[in-house]
Parts: C-alpha cells; structure tokens; sequence
C-alpha cells in the first residue's frame, strides 16, 4: 500500500479581508499622520500580497505562457521571434544586429524562400501527364520562322498544371442491361466490367480513408459529411468497416516493421495523454482504488517510437496504459542478441526510461532550451546568449547534415567546433549561480538547473557518433497522434486505438521515407499473399522495388 508523502505547503501571505476603498482610506491617512497598528497591519498585508502574486506570476509564467500557445498556436521559437516583440518595443535602433546575427536594415528582414510556396510541375507527382503532340511540326522539319533552318526536339517540354477538384472517395455506378423471357421469365443480365471485382469498396478506398483518418486527421464523421455534400455517401460506421478490414492483409507487414525498428542504432520516444472511451468506462465500472490497488494507472497515452538505422527511418505509435519506456521495452525485445545497446533520446522524464532495457541515454538539448525560450520576456539578456550560442551548435549539426558527413566524420566536426562553445556555454552557466547572478528559485534559476543537470545526457552528441542532438524528429511524429486528438477526441475501443496506431504508423514511416503512403496501402492490400510471405520485401522504402519484381515476374532475393 502507498503513503502519501506529507508535503510542506509554502508560507503564503496573511490572509485578510479588506475592501479597496478601506486601503484607500488608510493611505489617505498615511499623508497626514503616523498609522495605528491595525491600520499598519492591513497595509503590510496588502503589500506581502502583491509581492506574494508577482513572484507566484513569475514562476507561474512559463506555464501560462505555455497555455496560450495552446490556446492561440506558437509559430515558431526560433531566436529572431523569441526577440521580435522586445525588438519591436524598443525600436530598430535598440540592438546592432537581429538575434539571427543579421545587420540592421535590409538584413534584417526575413528571407523569403524561393517560389514564395508556389510549386512546380515537378512536384506534383500523382498528376496525371498528358503528352501534346505538336499540331504542324515535327523533328526534321523547315522552321517556320527563319524558313532555312531545321526544327529539332527539345529535352524538356513546356508544361502547365490544371488542377481540378474531385471527391476523396469516388465511386461508378454500372448499370448492367437485363433482359427477361416473357415466356419462362428467365433473366440474362449484362455481365461485369472485367477487373470490377466482387467487393464495393476496394482497395484504393480503404487506403483513402486510413490517410484521411490516421494521416490528415479527419474523423469519420467530417468524411462522413464532407462525401455526403459531394453526392457520394459514405456513412461513419461503414468507414470503420472498411478500414478494420484492411488492418488484416496489412498486419504481417507491420510486425516486420516493428521488428526492423528494433534493430535500429538510434531509438527517440516520447509519449502524449490520449483517451480511450472503453477504458474510462472500465475505470468508472471499477471506482475508485483502495488498498493494494491504489497505485494502479488510469491514464491513456499514446508513445511515438522513431528508430533511426542505415538512412531508414520507422514511425511506430502505441495507445494505451504504458508509458514510452514501457512500449519501448516491447519493441526492444525483438532485438538481435549480438547487437550493442543503441541510443536512446528523449527528454528527461523518467516514463520515458521505465523498462527493463539497455540503452545508451541522450537526452533533448532542444527540451533544455525550451525552458529559456519560456522566461525569455523577464530575462531577455541572458536567454539571448543562450540561444545565441545554442544557435551556432545547431548550425554545425546542419551543415554536417548537408555535407552528408558519416556519423564519425560528424563526430569529428563537433568535437572540433561545438565543444569549446559547448563547454564556455556550461561555465557561463554555473557562474550564474555561483555568483548568485541569478535567484535559484526564478524562472531563469530553474532553467540554468535543470540544463546543468542534464548535461552529459543533452551533450552525448559531443562523445558517441551518431547521437542526435534533440528529440525533434519524435515531436513531430507524435503531432499526428496530437491531431488525432483534437479533431477526433478518443478512440471508442481498444481495438480501434490498434488498428489507429498501425495505420499511423505505416502512413508517417512512409512519409519519412519520402514514399507515396496512399501506394503503399494499396499495395499492401493488392498483394497480401505475397506479403505475408516476405513481409520485409514490403516496406515503405522498398515495396516499389517488389512490385516491379512481381511484373517482371522476377523472384524475390532469398
């Protein structure tokens, strides 16, 4: 049975009940004569209140902070935003150089990328392309222009996009003629389109509505909605239907994505609060614990898993009672024997670490510098060179990422160039609090702790090679549960939370992959005798390649 740990409250202000027109009074009073000790004692208390709010709102800050971008959205946390709103007081004159390091003026203006989010013909992969033959021309022939020359072929056509717009699910109607004897009444209908098949919904729809549910976040009652409008109904509890059928033929296919991700050299999890409605009614069925069962869990989340190996990466999502370290043990138990303990990243939580596994921790520098991100507005100066200096770390990891440098040749590079940044960085930070330059107690003093704390675990990118340096790339994975969520709320059952996580996770690997998840579905379900037979000849990085084998009616490699 657990006890509860008896905590000391904080000494908070003596409370009092006084109106505002009785402080008015007293201070009024206080101009022409000394205070009485009753009258004293109010004002005191009025004071110790004041100072009690603000250093409450202080700490408090961050959580509120936290809470509107909620509520309103955040943009961005890069340092040229964090600072924008203290730039924009204080006036362009106020600082020598933006927080990106730009000049004054034109510098500082942000870069628009090129094509200002207008895309080329190139990238729209799933058009359809017609080719247009030229209407008088063709190789060989006099130019029309000169009439001496002769015209010749050009690599690259002139091109033009026309996008038009179209239901998400489509259907066709075949209306096949009968026939009926007036004498036996027999009747001879028309037969079926070859290729139709038996089946209503096929293939292709199945794959459409896990991408619209578990990719787009749109729940089934929006596609509901939205293909009733368009005059193609396709009822909430049909869509269920429909893609808990195509879970099956998938499945082998997922279990070998599992089973590869385990093997991977660099591991990120992390977890969100997800809600399962079966499972809520089962605690509300079971009431409250007592005794031994007092520390049984209740909450839902759902981990993200992102195994980084050979330039492959694997999205995996898991919904329910466990923890990311708990999932992360399940995962990890496929594991090869000989294999060394990969790298772990996370942030600092320890649900993130509980399980019985071995692995080599790295924990989120971007975690640590969130925490001066949030106190950015009472301690502008001192956050500013934090990020400043965390800025240029960052630029060296991107630029090993574009020079495509192996893991030991970046290694190299930040040994070279972050470690001394990296180290300045710790002694300015402990100076902080040595000097008592900072309160402990304040927003920035936890920020300064907690980073110091962690530091050897937020550094590992300095002493293993290929130890990444946030835990980014897992954040972003989990937006698509967090969606999920917003739009969606819950999941009803358990085995709908399953069948979520598995499209999830095949539709986001997918995208990691830079592969067409919409293909990847279909092809799953198309040729689920083959999958089931080499599951990892069907991965989202490599089932093109089966395809082809298959229509080349090549064998697969043993």
């Amino acid at each position: 049975m657990r006890r509860k740990r008896n905590r000391k409250k904080k000494p908070g202000p003596d409370i009092r009940e006084i109106g505002l027109d009785e402080l008015q009074a007293i201070l009024d009073r206080a101009k022409s004569g000394p205070l009485d000790d009753d009258e004293y004692g109010k004002l005191k208390a009025a004071v110790d209140t004041l100072a009690f709010l603000t250093s409450e709102l202080e700490k408090k800050g961050v959580s509120i902070k936290r809470l509107r971008k909620l509520i309103f959205g955040a943009s961005t946390e890069k340092t040229s935003q964090v600072f924008k709103d203290a730039q924009q007081r204080d006036g362009p004159g106020a600082d020598s150089g933006s927080a990106d390091g730009e000049g004054e003026g034109e510098k500082n203006k942000a870069k628009k990328r090129k094509g200002h989010g207008r895309n080329g013909a190139s990238d729209y992969a799933g058009a359809e392309r017609i080719r247009i033959a030229h209407e008088s021309l063709h190789s060989g022939d006099l130019c029309p222009g000169c009439e001496k020359g002769k015209v010749y072929p050009q690599k690259e056509p002139a091109v033009m996009v026309r996008v038009r717009g179209m239901a998400p699910l489509g259907a066709t109607v075949y209306e096949r003629e009968r026939f009926r004897c007036n004498l036996c009444g027999e009747v001879f209908t028309a037969a079926s389109p070859e290729g139709v098949g038996e089946e209503k919904y096929d293939e292709t729809a199945a794959a459409m509505i896990a991408l619209l549910k578990y990719g787009a976040g749109l729940p089934f009652n929006r596609i509901e909605k939205l293909q009733k409008g368009l005059g193609i109904p396709m009822p909430a509890s049909v869509q269920w239907e429909v893609v808990d059928r195509a879970a099956e033929p998938v499945e082998p296919a997922y279990a070998e994505m599992v089973r590869q991700a385990a093997q991977g050299k660099v591991l990120h999890n992390d977890d969100t609060t997800m809600k399962i409605l079966e499972l809520d009614r089962q605690s509300r069925q079971d009431g409250p614990a007592d005794g031994d069962d007092a520390g049984e869990r209740t909450g839902v989340f759902t981990s993200g898993i992102v195994s980084v190996d050979e330039g492959h990466k694997t999205a995996l999502f898991f919904t329910g009672r466990r923890h990311a370290g708990e999932n992360l043990e399940t995962v990890l138990a496929q594991r090869a024997k000989e294999l060394s303990a990969p790298i772990q990243m996370s942030d600092a939580l320890s649900r993130n670490t509980s399980g019985d596994f071995q692995t080599i921790m790295a924990n989120c520098l971007a975690h640590g510098r969130r925490r001066f991100v949030d106190v950015a507005d009472n301690f502008p100066d001192e956050v500013r060179h934090v990020l400043e200096e965390l800025k240029k770390v960052y630029k060296i990891d991107d630029d090993a990422r574009e020079q495509g440098l192996s893991p030991a040749e970046r290694l190299s590079l930040h040994k070279a160039q972050s470690g001394p940044l990296m180290k300045a960085l710790k002694k300015w930070l402990k100076k902080q609090l040595a000097e008592r330059k900072v309160e402990p107690n304040s927003g920035l003093g936890e920020a300064i702790t907690y980073m110091v704390k962690h530091w050897e675990k937020m550094t590992l990118f300095l002493r293993v090679a290929g130890a990444p340096v946030d835990n980014n790339i897992c954040e972003r994975a989990l937006k698509k549960a967090i969606l999920h969520r917003k739009n969606a709320y819950f999941y009803k059952t358990e085995n709908g939370a399953r069948v979520g996580d598995m499209f999830m996770s095949m539709i986001h690997t997918a995208e990691l992959c830079r592969a067409n998840p919409f293909d990847y579905l279909v092809a799953l379900q198309r040729h689920a005798d083959e999958v089931e037979k080499n599951p990892g000849e069907w991965m989202p990085w490599n089932f093109t390649e089966a395809l082809q084998r298959l229509n080349s009616g090549v064998d697969p490699p043993r």
